[in-house]
């Protein structure tokens, strides 16, 4: 399997974006502003006061429009998870990165005005409301079990619904909501944009979940007559789940680097340990139990990173890559936690505790696991895709 290169510029722009991390925002993180629904709004706007003023805002999309290809993102986006604040600080992470994303492909010039430039300066936040409550059947790993309504009325379309496991809701500037539109067997899906807050748009709860990197944290949203001119939608009408296609495979891949870049930081944190403290009349690492779980971390981040690269080289070469960024997402989560859990394992008590982000990382990459599609979801489309292909095929 040929794995490309990420070019000189990717590469000079990651050092840059790495040095920034370990520099200055790595000392945020015993911050008191870190919180159990991730980093406040007042410490997200002065971390990004700083990437601002180091030139590095936004670094995957250029300052002439241009966004970097999907493999010189991940040259990026896996510098920017050096820390879980990373991302945050240098805008680079979920949601609004995928959200950018697909605006940047699909939007009218002037929605992309009024909504996507604000998130690529990084003066507000987005977010992306399609899964819904289990307990109310609606949607989650399965789009099509979509429940939120949006009807047209004259020029304007109102949309009803409850939304859970929101990203960001809380401190959005932008939001993106898929509803069904239509109805019976055929129904379809359409997004739709809209400014937030908005009074029609209510936060019934936010969510306490294991993860706390992302600012707003998680929540369950409820949409009583939202009322949207036809102008917001966003593409064009019934064409909510193709679009969706656009976004899923890179921005569960841009998951895939962030998290690579915490794990790396996560190992190196284990590596210190155990080179330094002595049990038993020896350092750890020269423990074989300890010095092989560490040398499995190197393997696991290895081809974690080659998976990565060959996926985004898909991504560039034109495909939808929705097989491909399936195996990737199942692969590398999988293999990005356990070199968290080994981390946690080789610390002892200290892994466990928050005076590194150790345990952090932890709790985050067994979210990742779940999130963006559970890994048996993943490997069932990856399962009906090898039985199309051996089947024959049907002839004319």
């Amino acid at each position: 399997m040929h794995t490309p290169s990420p070019s000189e510029r990717s590469r000079i722009l990651a050092d840059r974006v790495e040095a920034f991390v370990r520099e200055s925002v790595i000392p945020y993180e015993r911050d008191a502003r870190c919180t159990a629904h991730g980093p406040t709004e007042d410490l997200v706007a002065e971390m990004r006061a700083k990437a601002r003023a180091a030139g590095l805002m936004t670094p995957h999309i250029l300052p002439d429009g241009e966004h970097l290809s999907q493999l010189e993102t991940a040259a990026v986006l896996k510098r920017s998870g050096l820390s879980p604040l990373g991302p945050v600080a240098v805008n680079t992470m979920a949601p609004d990165e995928g959200n950018m994303f697909l605006l940047g492909k699909i939007a009218t010039d002037a929605q992309k005005a009024h909504f996507l430039e604000p998130l690529i300066r990084g003066e507000a936040r987005s977010a992306f409301f399609m899964t819904e409550p289990a307990s109310e059947g609606g949607a989650g790993s399965d789009p099509s079990m979509l429940q939120t309504t949006a009807l047209q009325d004259g020029n304007d379309w109102v949309i009803n619904g409850r939304k859970m496991f929101i990203t960001g809701t809380k401190g959005a500037s932008v939001g993106i909501v898929m509803a069904r539109t239509g109805s019976g067997a055929q129904a379809q899906a359409t997004m739709f944009l809209f400014d937030l807050p908005h009074p029609a748009v209510r936060i019934e709860r936010v969510l306490d979940t294991m993860d706390s990197s992302m600012p707003g944290g998680h929540a369950q949203v409820l949409f009583d007559q939202l009322r949207v001119p036809e102008s917001q939608v966003l593409g064009a009408v019934n064409e909510g789940f193709r679009y969706a296609q656009i976004r899923l495979s890179p921005a569960r891949l841009s998951h895939c680097m962030r998290w690579h870049g915490a794990t790396t930081r996560a190992h190196e944190i284990a590596v210190q340990y155990a080179t330094t403290r002595k049990a038993f009349g020896k350092l750890l690492v020269d423990h074989e139990g300890v010095g092989f779980m560490l040398a499995d971390n190197l393997i696991d981040l290895q081809q974690s990173a080659l998976m990565i690269d060959w996926c985004a080289g898909v991504l560039d070469a034109g495909s939808q890559a929705t097989t491909e960024s399936s195996m990737a997402k199942v692969a590398v989560s999988d293999a990005l936690f356990r070199v968290a859990d080994r981390c946690v394992q080789v610390m002892g008590g200290s892994g466990v505790l928050r005076d590194t982000i150790v345990e952090q990382v932890f709790r985050e990459v067994r979210a990742f696991r779940i999130y963006d599609g559970p890994t048996e979801v993943h490997k069932w489309s990856i399962a009906k895709k090898i039985k199309r292909d051996a089947l024959p095929k049907k002839t004319a």
